[in-house]
């Protein structure tokens, strides 16, 4: 999935940096750990399972996806993976990276 996220936000003006920068925010990765997941192919599953801190703020990443609210997903798995698409979504979108990050203004 990373290259059609990439190719997503890249089509909107945003960069490969701030794909990644979501990614370890959401999960914990460090860049090189990253990376080789990626170049691995690793599933979502496995992604997320081995991911080495889900970052507790995800729980405050709220919208639609899909035509389903990404807070009332029940499947964890499948939540975490409408988080990814929610943040992903706002970079392509043009919002800025400190409130998709939910860091405080």
């Amino acid at each position: 999935m990373y290259p059609l996220y990439l190719a997503k936000v890249e089509r909107k003006g945003r960069s490969k940096q701030e794909l990644d920068e979501i990614l370890r925010w959401l999960t914990g990765w460090q860049q090189d750990e990253l990376e080789e997941e990626l170049a691995q192919g690793t599933r979502f599953d496995d992604f997320f399972a081995r991911a080495p801190q889900l970052n507790p703020a995800r729980q405050w990443i709220r919208g639609v996806v899909c035509g389903v609210r990404v807070e009332e997903v029940e499947d964890p798995l499948m939540r975490e993976i409408r988080y990814l698409d929610k943040l992903v979504d706002e970079l392509a979108k043009g919002k800025a990276m400190e409130k998709i990050l939910r860091k405080e203004a």
